[in-house]
């Protein structure tokens, strides 16, 4: 499939944070697959010692995706009247894990963020 000829006309493009593995691209781009696996572990003592983190003992991390099951039977017709995309502004606050800020034709995008969230607490302890 041919990505369709257009211009992305953008005055002023302010982004204030790009979190991992994630893109900000101005222009045309045929696939775009960003990948992350992060375990974030919060502990009420925040304490460290190194060897936290093995993926593998988690099966959120190899656990295969569900995908859809080939195509919809649904079709599409598109008529670009204005070959010209005209955007004065565009203001991110965030462009967060695996993701992506695009100005301009992109064919294909397969993102993909697992992230895996542990909160180890203290027991016996009155809330404060």
């Amino acid at each position: 499939m041919a990505l369709p000829v257009r211009t992305s006309v953008v005055n002023r493009v302010m982004i204030y944070s790009i979190g991992y593995a994630s893109f900000f691209n101005v222009g045309d781009i045929g696939d775009f697959s960003p990948v992350t696996f992060a375990l974030a572990v919060q502990r009420e003592i925040p304490v460290f010692y190194g060897n936290e983190g093995n993926l593998r003992s988690y099966p959120l991390f190899t656990s295969p995706i569900p995908l859809p099951k080939g195509e919809s039977g649904a079709r599409m017709t598109v008529n670009h009247a204005v070959p010209v995309i005209r955007v004065n502004d565009v203001e991110v606050l965030a462009v967060s894990t695996s993701s992506i800020v695009q100005i301009g034709s992109i064919k294909s995008i397969r993102a993909e963020s697992r992230i895996k969230h542990i909160r180890q607490l203290l027991r016996g302890l009155p809330p404060r």
